[in-house]
């Protein structure tokens, strides 16, 4: 007997049992009923977008001052060693740069095999 079946035997034997109750007993529980029935929740269909919308402004709700201050902490700690990092990687770039155009080079060092040796040591001078 699975759940389904169950639940239909279960129901058919109160509905038989609804005979035998007194009619002030069967109007107390229609009246429960009916009470139950308007303090239910009613579903509403939301789009994707809204109900995103919803579980963020939920989410937000319940956060903290000291926790929302650390994230922000957090996001401008790694904004800001990005922003360092790519700087440097430019001015490693700009010494390359520079010196290939003052022709600051030897004409061999541009076909030595160790030439990226040799940038990566004047560039750290």
């Amino acid at each position: 007997m699975n759940e389904f079946h169950f639940g239909y035997k279960v129901r058919q034997h109160l509905n038989r049992g609804l005979h035998d109750l007194p009619p002030a007993t069967l109007d107390r529980l229609a009246a429960a009923r009916e009470r139950a029935l308007a303090h239910q929740k009613i579903a509403v269909h939301q789009s994707v977008l809204a109900a995103a919308g919803s579980f963020i402004h939920h989410q937000f709700d319940n956060l903290h001052l000291k926790q929302v201050l650390m994230a922000l902490a957090v996001l401008l700690g790694v904004a800001s060693y990005t922003f360092w990092h790519a700087d440097q990687q430019i001015t490693e770039l700009e010494a390359i740069d520079s010196a290939l155009l003052a022709d600051d080079l030897p004409i061999g060092a541009l076909t030595d095999k160790g030439f990226d040796a040799w940038l990566k040591s004047t560039s750290s001078q």
